[in-house]
């Protein structure tokens, strides 16, 4: 999928949650983007490459997938959530954001690309670099425009 088709496709239920969970758009979006390759690797439609950990009741796939681990990429096998659509993905990323404390320090930014920066800090993803791509992905596709 075109990385325009991807953002029209997303860019309302982005909006539309980001009045009721105060998640910028533009973090959605582009989390999406990067987590799933612009929709192109969504296994069980996870756009957000959430694992599925004893709290989720919900359906589920097993991946390959790589985790840096004391600085060093390595192959590893996990437990993902699935969903029937790209929408019910995206509604589950703003929940899991919402309830899980530690990510309480997004919620305290004024700013999406603070919104990313407060991710990596509080690690949803083990990249060291994750922030910088969001805020890159973000920045080239003129995302904030959607947090408007």
């Amino acid at each position: 999928m075109l990385p325009k088709d991807f953002i029209a496709k997303l860019s309302g239920p982005a909006q539309e949650l980001q009045k009721t969970s105060k998640i910028p758009a533009s973090v959605t979006i582009a989390q999406a983007a990067l987590e799933s390759g612009w929709g192109s690797s969504a296994p069980g439609m996870n756009l957000f490459g959430i694992k599925a950990d004893r709290a989720w009741n919900g359906a589920v796939i097993y991946l390959n997938t790589h985790e840096v681990i004391n600085g060093v990429s390595t192959p590893v096998t996990a437990q993902f959530r699935a969903y029937k659509t790209w929408l019910g993905s995206i509604e589950d990323h703003a929940q899991f954001l919402l309830k899980n404390p530690r990510y309480k320090p997004c919620f305290a930014t004024t700013s999406a690309l603070d919104f990313c920066k407060q991710l990596q800090a509080c690690g949803y993803s083990t990249s060291p670099t994750y922030a910088a791509t969001l805020i890159e992905i973000i920045n080239q596709h003129n995302l904030l425009a959607f947090d408007k």
